[in-house]
């Protein structure tokens, strides 16, 4: 740009573009914010370039390139809002450069504005008008559009984002003109960086006796010298290089300065990238000055010291952009003022499962913002991820008694008493939640998780219906449930947790049209998230309802791809595959299964099942059942099924043993009793000398009762069910769906492949379970 428009040599240039490049641009090239300032400087110098070439060529002005100006000035606004500010740049390019006016000419044209007998003429003053009238004209047009965007109304920022613009008279207009002295020095010696310069990063000015106001002073003086100097010199290519790197330099900034209108931030460091263009253009200017008085090497010495130190910070500065966690406490280096930064580590190590870490910088954010609202809600969550329910039930209570409208710290402490089984008062809160945002889905959807006497009495409308819905079904109202969630879909019908909620609830009906219903959710869910490996799951639930084991297989085996340790699709897909008489097939999944859940005693039963019965691995299955009475001492099924496995070895004596353990963990079994009678008379043979021949090997056998003529033991394999679980909002992590296996009153042993006529999927719900994440 200097060569173009300032005809300036190569060495000056070259200077001004490496202090260009040494300033520091973390932040507009790393946040995306600030990505969109770098995007917006492109089009901003495209505009002044076209502008430049319409101006110069042998005609008066070359239209094309002025309407390509137009459209980059166009971009520039879209990109960012100070891009417009280049219409001010190219109409004092226009003027001040084009048209050589001095300020003996400005005070010509003011004397004739008030003097009718006066007369002045700009040179070329016609094209010149044109153009522009044009600049004003389409500068005029933006505006009103951007408004129009805006809804004829200036953004609405909290005092935290800008204390300044909510701080009394005179102490808002002393901040906001100290805060242009903080801008420039941020120019000058860009030392302490800081990525988050809101709420108390710098404290008010509230005096004309601060001592404050003098650099505020200073910087004022600076550029009046700078603009009198321009306007005042005989040299013209001087007055043009400073006229337009002041303009560069002050008209970029003018939105962020809150001059106009009060902006959402105290000092943004990406609002510089702009304006540094005209500051580098002065600091260029001022090196060939200096040059010339001092010698080339001493000026070239200085440049190098200088792109050395500040490309060294800008290197240091990019690590601290390496992650959330970095960034934020490299704010905190510079300030402790700002709980904002406080807030944002506590999340960083949040994201990190470090909950202990964070809450102390929560807690930290509180002292340092005693009256922030969200400070007090970031606690109190931590505390309910580190199961301090009561403590984070106070701090819900202390947040809303500071804010009785944030409706937020309503549901999260209905979130809490749901934990704490006070199901009654979550729906109170609720309930006064919805008095304040009554178009939340939210609530409804937990309110579906509690069951009430009373009838709500307000108007039902989204957050917050989601939330009813979650509170009737914590006390098993399935049919008040799917009401509230139905609302919440009324609502918002794209309501994620609504929908997959809703469909398992239609699902746990039985009734065929429901399953209809229920798959229709099921596959719009799909469609938004084909990763979601729950809708895959639940899908899988559907087709074994409907009967259709092959596409029900599918969907397990999609669930378990997407999530390896899925508890429940690896059990049901290894259930299905046992009951296709396919048991090899199952025996993978199971050992993954067991491998991520080694405690899944359902699991282990089944494993060690196919291992008699299919693969024929005694030792295998004695360390599965071995596994089973490790969790589960007493667990029947269990020890019954090793007392087989000490007869499939030929140890009569070990399964006698084993057996009347079993018979005094459940002496009202009979089948324990029967099979101990087979080993009894099998060793009492044994003690007669009679012939043993028939003492064969104990086989697994399925749906038949044992006795002495069969003189066969078998192992049992569990029957019980796992219990669906709910979440408001997401559902949990571990939705689990069990098939039933055995009749419900008898404990005899069945081989996997003739389960299939007795399973049956049973949709329960845990209360401990059904919790808002």
């Amino acid at each position: 740009m200097s060569v173009v428009f300032l005809g300036e040599n190569r060495n000056k240039v070259f200077y001004k573009g490496s202090n260009f490049d040494r300033n520091d641009k973390s932040k507009p090239v790393t946040g995306v914010v600030g990505r969109a300032e770098t995007l917006s400087s492109v089009f901003f110098l495209a505009a002044f370039l076209f502008y430049a070439k319409a101006t110069i060529n042998k005609k008066p002005t070359d239209w094309k390139f002025i309407g390509m100006s137009m459209l980059s000035i166009a971009t520039a606004m879209l990109c960012k809002e100070q891009g417009i500010t280049i219409a001010g740049v190219c109409a004092a390019y226009e003027i001040f450069v084009i048209q050589r006016v001095k300020l003996e000419d400005m005070k010509s044209f003011a004397k004739s504005a008030v003097t009718p007998k006066s007369s002045f003429h700009l040179p070329k003053s016609n094209a010149a008008a044109k153009r522009l009238f044009v600049l004003f004209i389409f500068t005029i047009l933006l505006l009103l559009a951007r408004l129009q965007i805006m809804g004829s109304q200036l953004p609405v920022f909290t005092r935290f984002d800008n204390p300044a613009s909510v701080a009394p008279s005179p102490s808002k207009q002393l901040t906001y003109h100290y805060l242009i002295s903080v801008n420039v020095w941020l120019l000058l010696f860009p030392c302490n960086l800081c990525c988050d310069w809101t709420m108390g990063t710098i404290p008010l000015v509230e005096s004309f006796l601060d001592m404050r106001n003098l650099t505020t002073i200073a910087t004022y003086l600076f550029l009046l010298l700078l603009i009198a100097t321009a306007f005042l010199t005989e040299n013209r290519h001087q007055r043009v290089v400073l006229i337009m790197s002041t303009s560069l330099l002050v008209l970029p900034f003018i939105p962020a300065s809150n001059l106009f209108f009060p902006v959402g931030f105290v000092v943004a460091e990406r609002v510089l990238y702009m304006p540094s263009m005209g500051f580098c253009m002065l600091i260029g200017y001022g090196w060939q000055i200096t040059s010339r008085r001092t010698g080339k090497k001493i000026a070239w010495t200085f440049v190098g010291l200088l792109v050395i130190s500040h490309g060294w910070k800008t290197y240091l500065r990019n690590w601290d952009w390496e992650n959330e966690y970095t960034i934020f406490m490299s704010g905190l280096r510079v300030n402790q003022r700002n709980a904002k930064l406080f807030n944002n580590v506590g999340h960083a190590l949040e994201s990190q499962g470090h909950f202990d870490e964070a809450l102390k910088f929560f807690k930290t954010a509180v002292k340092v913002q005693h009256d922030d609202v969200g400070a007090y809600i970031n606690v109190g969550r931590t505390y309910n991820h580190l199961k301090m329910l009561e403590e984070a039930d106070m701090l819900y209570r202390q947040a809303i008694s500071m804010r009785a409208d944030y409706t937020q710290a309503y549901i999260n402490r209905g979130d809490i008493l749901i934990k704490l089984n006070r199901t009654i008062e979550a729906q109170e809160v609720y309930e006064r939640a919805l008095l304040y945002d009554s178009n939340n889905p939210d609530i409804y959807y937990n309110v579906s998780r509690i069951s009430s006497a009373s009838t709500l009495q307000c108007s039902l409308k989204l957050p917050s219906i989601f939330q009813l819905g979650v509170v009737f079904l914590e006390q098993g109202k399935a049919s008040q449930a799917l009401a509230y969630l139905d609302k919440a879909l009324e609502i918002d019908p794209e309501h994620e947790q609504a929908l997959l909620n809703s469909a398992i609830l239609l699902q746990e009906f039985g009734r065929p049209d429901f399953r209809k219903t229920a798959k229709e959710r099921l596959l719009k869910l799909l469609i938004k998230d084909k990763n979601n490996e729950r809708v895959h799951f639940n899908l899988g639930m559907l087709a074994m309802d409907e009967k259709n084991i092959a596409e029900a297989e599918q969907w397990f085996r999609r669930a378990v791809h997407l999530k390896v340790d899925f508890r429940s699709a690896l059990f049901n897909l290894a259930l299905l595959l046992a009951d296709d008489v396919r048991p090899l097939e199952a025996a993978p999944f199971l050992n993954q299964l067991v491998k991520y859940h080694p405690d899944h005693v359902k699991g282990l039963i089944l494993l060690g099942d196919i291992y008699i019965n299919s693969i024929k691995d005694v030792d295998a299955a004695e360390n599965c059942y071995k596994r089973i009475l490790e969790i589960e001492p007493d667990n029947i099924q269990g020890l019954h099924n090793l007392c087989v496995v000490h007869v499939e070895r030929g140890k009569l004596f070990d399964a006698q043993t084993c057996l009347e353990k079993a018979h005094q963990l459940a002496p009202e079994e009979d089948y324990i009793v029967k099979h101990l009678g087979i080993v009894q008379n099998r060793i009492g043979k044994l003690h007669l000398n009679e012939d043993v021949a028939d003492n064969k090997e104990s086989k697994v056998v399925s749906n038949k009762s044992v006795d002495e003529n069969e003189k066969k033991t078998e192992p049992v394999i569990s029957r019980e069910t796992e219990k669906q679980r709910y979440s408001s909002r997401v559902v949990n992590t571990e939705p689990m769906f069990l098939k039933s296996i055995g009749d419900a009153n008898e404990f005899h042993s069945l081989k996997v492949e003739e389960v299939a006529s007795s399973k049956k999927v049973e949709h329960n719900t845990s209360s401990s379970d059904r919790r808002r994440s």
